[in-house]
């Protein structure tokens, strides 16, 4: 059965693409994703787009979000790679968790691009329904899919969602690294949440990193996965080398 969003079938007519951006693993040496992130057709900042997207279109971009990004790295990366693709989704634009997936597997098998290398993460910045999407998460796992929260940290669900679904991945929210190197509140709060994640099983990624006084913090912290503009800025259609820092 098609949920509500799939039978409307409203196409989103403004063009759009994707940057992606590595997430690093500073212990293995080599990118452990590819965040794919919006862009306008020739590059444009995502916020021209994302201006763009109302309720009546939103299921259509998720859709098509999904789409993109899959295509495009399927053409970045060979089917042999070992990166994943980490795709950000919106839970409000996801009606009936099995019907909304269906274009996205049928564009994974088309395109050659494994599924389980496909990471779907969402921001709890949202305001959303936890059950719903609690529905959603769980879907998704079953079906073979990875899981992550992004800007842990800075939204609404925080640690009632934790206490109720372990993803796979956290994502801490950027403010709570940047200048990490110069507040101690911060390094308290971070190396307490890394214990708690190391706790339930969960691998964190420390996103914003953009000096090596933030890098040789969290690496002292035994932090493996980060993503930020000192190691590798987003590329437009394209995966970008990042610089790893030295051994």
């Amino acid at each position: 059965m098609a949920c509500a969003g799939c039978r409307e079938g409203q196409a989103f007519e403004i063009p759009f693409s994707m940057a992606f951006q590595p997430i690093v693993d500073l212990k293995e040496r080599r990118v452990f994703a590819h965040e794919a992130l919006v862009r306008g057709p020739s590059g444009e900042a995502a916020g021209s787009i994302l201006a763009r997207v109302t309720e009546e279109n939103r299921y259509a971009f998720d859709q098509q979000c999904r789409v993109r990004a899959i295509e495009l790295a399927a053409r970045l990366s060979p089917a042999a790679g070992r990166e994943s693709l980490s795709i950000n989704f919106m839970p409000n634009a996801v009606y009936e968790p099995r019907a909304c997936i269906r274009l996205t597997l049928q564009t994974a098998e088309k395109v050659g691009f494994p599924a389980d290398r496909i990471i779907f993460e969402f921001t709890e910045s949202e305001q959303i329904d936890t059950d719903h999407l609690l529905n959603i998460l769980g879907t998704y796992r079953s079906i073979g899919f990875r899981t992550a929260i992004d800007d842990f940290g800075a939204g609404h669900a925080g640690l009632n969602l934790l206490a109720r679904f372990q993803p796979d991945i956290v994502k801490l929210d950027m403010d709570l690294i940047r200048e990490i190197d110069r507040d101690r509140s911060k390094r308290v709060v971070v190396r307490h949440t890394l214990a708690m994640l190391e706790e339930f099983g969960i691998a964190p990624v420390c996103e914003g990193v953009e000096t090596l006084g933030e890098l040789a913090v969290l690496r002292d912290f035994g932090v493996n996965l980060v993503q930020g503009y000192a190691l590798a800025r987003p590329a437009f259609e394209a995966f970008a080398d990042p610089a790893f820092p030295a051994a």
